[in-house]
């Protein structure tokens, strides 16, 4: 009970802020954009995991007015970073058995200025299957609108390949646990290059999640995977932090192609 008040009073407070975590092309190493993901520091609980408050923020019924916020401040700092960079922001699975979402999140951007076709929104299989229909409808208004879809955690969950057809999708997200096994467990690496071969076929971008080695990067690049994300390219880091990442990264690229 003490974590849901101190959680009702952090989310009208504006207390609970974005972290922005780099994703990266794997084919040239050129920054794409930021995942957006939830990071709370409360005065008397300290540090409080997202695998803690965003479950209980479903069970309670107030995840709604916490993504609203948390979309607004990610696409209001997303709205001043360079053009070509996109914002990656996750749905929870009560969102996608509400028929209002999709108009709740254009409002929302519409309001941050930032333009649709630069939001991108990751939702996860188990998510998907609460309510197919509903989650379907609210995807293809989204994917209407000029927002990207992605699939997280994909090959986690129980949803048939069928459905990877069907679903308005532009992108898949390879759970890390595949990612991780790499080099060290032969099984997972096939299903990694069975995955990238289907989405291929699918005509889906691939993003590999959790990468903190070189030798996963290279592996993943040597398979066709498109890009990555993980501690390797970046941790998540505030909005003042990240726009100093960006300014970095950025300069760097440039004297690499002044040499």
């Amino acid at each position: 009970a003490i974590l849901e008040q101190a959680l009702r009073r952090a989310i009208d407070n504006n207390e609970i802020q974005p972290h922005f975590q780099p994703i990266i092309s794997l084919q040239d190493g050129s920054l794409l954009g930021f995942e957006a993901l939830a990071r709370w520091i409360d005065a008397d609980l300290g540090f409080v995991s997202p695998a803690k408050f965003i479950p209980l923020a479903e069970e309670r019924g107030i995840i709604a007015p916490l993504t609203e916020v948390l979309l607004l401040q990610s696409a209001k700092t997303a709205a001043d970073w360079p053009d070509d960079l996109f914002l990656s922001f996750n749905l929870s699975s009560t969102q996608l058995i509400d028929p209002n979402t999709a108009q709740a999140i254009l409002e929302t951007i519409r309001r941050a200025g930032l333009p649709a076709r630069r939001l991108e929104i990751e939702v996860t299989e188990t998510a998907m299957m609460c309510d197919p229909e509903t989650a379907a409808k609210i995807i293809e208004e989204l994917h209407d609108a000029g927002v990207r879809i992605s699939m997280d955690d994909f090959g986690t969950g129980q949803s048939s390949l069928g459905r990877l057809r069907e679903l308005k999708l532009d992108k898949v997200k390879i759970d890390r646990a595949f990612i991780m096994a790499i080099g060290e467990d032969k099984p997972a690496e096939h299903i990694v290059r069975a995955i990238l071969e289907m989405c291929a076929g699918l005509n889906l971008t691939v993003v590999a999640e959790g990468i903190e080695e070189v030798d996963q990067a290279e592996s993943l690049k040597h398979f066709g995977c498109q890009a990555g994300q993980g501690f390797l390219f970046g941790k998540p880091q505030n909005a003042t932090k990240t726009a100093g990442y960006i300014r970095e990264f950025r300069r760097i690229a440039k004297s690499d192609r002044e040499v």
